[in-house]
């Protein structure tokens, strides 16, 4: 059976610009048994101008140099694309990449043939991309790190709009997009949304995974969850919390240099986070109340049955002196103990014979 729960092992940008370890990083992502390995796709002179400042956690993460100079040296070709997609189809696992601009958007599902998108947090407000990028009709996970519930509902909006017009959006048609009955349930099938506090490391007390849960109402969409927090418990979490995807930092070593090292996990504490996942997954059931078949065997080892306290003869009545509870179980329920008190017992017993069943009908009581 498959699992219901998809793992996407974010490589993003922890290849430090070198296919050699982006290959390694498919590879591990294979190994750990994570569904999914994503990559980050982008042309750094459409995604930012020379003047936009790293985020602190980027200052402390990398060298002196510019946002703009970090990220460039950050680029995936387009035959670094080819390679990893032939490299991640090889060992089994599923290829994802997330574009940061439309001919990067364009380069993954118009050549490369991909199937599926993933839009980062800090896109939730580019309306542009939003459109470009439903326009593609395929899947969509879209991250909502940074933003409110009404920023969200307005990228839905766009993203709804594309789906099913392909005309030039105006305000007012943006407004009422999703009174549309089509619209909705393009959305339902399509888009998925992924809670995510965007903070690398992400501090526990900013998780906030109960908003998670509120989108899904909200909405009525399948979510999921972005982790940038340490360890692998608030993932786990989130599946509990109904989460449909799990998306986590995978790197080679923390210790490398680069923005994003700091909030992954190392291959062994990834396998480790896969196989809670699994197993909470497992644990989860399918809701309904009743024994497991793991239980089963120890049923009438546990439980009780009415038994005869001292002997009984055929002909005369139960009464409080003669019936007690004890195990085994698997006789005349406990349950039954007071509708059995004055019937009279249609067979001889021996101290601590089970009670048959059949004992007790109305027409013999004493």
């Amino acid at each position: 059976m498959p699992n219901a729960v998809r793992i996407i092992a974010e490589a993003g940008v922890n290849h430090n610009g070198s296919l050699a370890v982006a290959c390694e990083l498919v590879d591990a992502a294979a190994k750990v048994g994570a569904d999914t390995v994503k990559f980050q796709t982008f042309n750094t002179k459409q995604l930012m101008t020379r003047a936009a400042p790293k985020a602190d956690y980027q200052i402390a993460a990398t060298d002196d140099g510019s946002q703009f100079d970090m990220i460039r040296n950050l680029e995936l070709s387009r035959d670094d694309h080819l390679e990893l997609i032939a490299h991640a189809r090889h060992l089994g696992i599923d290829f994802m990449s997330t574009p940061f601009d439309t001919g990067s958007a364009d380069l993954l599902i118009d050549d490369l043939k991909l199937n599926e998108l993933k839009l980062p947090s800090g896109e939730i407000t580019n309306g542009p991309l939003l459109l470009h990028v439903a326009r593609k009709r395929v899947p969509l996970i879209v991250s909502t790190g940074m933003s409110t519930m009404d920023e969200v509902e307005q990228a839905l909006r766009v993203i709804a709009f594309g789906y099913v017009e392909d005309s030039a959006p105006i305000p007012g048609e943006l407004d009422r997009i999703l009174d549309r009955e089509d619209a909705r349930d393009v959305l339902r099938l399509h888009v998925t949304l992924l809670h995510c506090t965007t903070q690398y490391p992400a501090p526990f007390d900013s998780v906030n995974l109960k908003a998670m849960v509120t989108m899904a109402e909200h909405f009525g969409l399948k979510v999921g969850y972005s982790d940038h927090t340490r360890g692998i418990h608030i993932p786990v979490a989130a599946l509990a919390l109904g989460a449909t995807v799990i998306e986590k930092h995978l790197t080679l070593d923390r210790a490398m240099p680069g923005p994003d090292h700091q909030a992954s996990l190392e291959p062994a504490e990834f396998k480790a986070m896969v196989d809670a996942i699994r197993e909470v997954e497992a644990a989860l059931g399918g809701g309904v109340k009743a024994p497991a078949a793991a239980e089963e065997p120890n049923m009438n080892v546990a439980r009780r049955s009415i038994v005869a306290a001292q002997a009984i003869k055929a002909g005369e009545p139960f009464n409080t002196s003669n019936i007690q509870v004890k195990r085994p179980g698997g006789g005349v329920s406990p349950m039954r103990y007071w509708s059995l008190l004055g019937a009279v017992a249609k067979n001889d017993y021996d101290m601590d014979d089970l009670i048959q069943e059949g004992e007790g009908a109305p027409d013999e009581q004493a």
